[in-house]
C-alpha cells in the first residue's frame, strides 16, 4: 500500500513552540524534528528574525501517535476550524496523484502537487466535504 501514514498536522500562528514545550510537560511529548523557517534553502536576508524563528514543520511523538505541527506560512495565520489538517505521508508518486486528484474532485486544490525542497511531490487540498488534505511523498533514500 502506497499510504504510510496519516498524521494530523496542527497549525499555529507563531506559538507553535510554545505548544510543543506544552504537549511535552503535559502529554510527555518527544520531540523529533524541528525545521524553522530560517532553515530553508535561498537566501533568507529579507526575512525578519522573528519569522526566521517560527516553525515551517515539526514532529513529535506521543505514545505510538506521530503528530505534525507548524506555525504555518507568514502573513497568513490558520482560523479556528482550519488550523487541523491530516498529511498522507506516502512512498508511491503514481498513487498518490490519483488520490490527490480523487480527493480534490469538488473540492478546492489550495497547492498543486509539486516538487518542493523537502519532498518530490507536496500538495495541499480541501475535499468537498471541507476536510484540509496534505500530501507528501517520501524523499527517495
Amino acid at each position: 500500500m502506497s499510504i504510510a501514514q496519516i498524521n494530523p498536522y496542527l497549525n499555529f500562528d507563531g506559538t507553535a513552540q510554545q505548544a510543543i514545550e506544552l504537549y511535552q510537560r503535559a502529554l510527555g511529548a518527544q520531540l523529533e524534528l524541528v525545521q524553522r523557517f530560517g532553515d530553508g534553502p535561498g537566501p533568507d536576508s529579507h526575512m525578519p528574525d522573528e519569522i526566521k524563528q517560527r516553525v515551517m514543520h515539526a514532529r513529535i511523538k506521543i505514545g505510538d501517535a506521530v503528530i505534525l505541527i507548524s506555525d504555518g506560512r507568514p502573513g497568513d495565520p490558520p482560523r479556528v476550524g482550519d488550523n487541523v489538517q491530516l498529511c498522507i505521508q506516502s512512498s508511491d508518486g503514481e498513487a498518490m496523484k490519483r488520490q490527490f486528484a480523487a480527493l480534490a474532485e469538488g473540492g478546492k486544490v489550495v497547492m498543486a502537487l509539486e516538487k518542493t525542497f523537502w519532498a518530490p511531490l507536496f500538495g495541499m487540498l480541501v475535499d468537498a466535504h471541507g476536510i484540509s488534505w496534505m500530501f507528501n511523498l517520501a524523499q527517495e533514500a
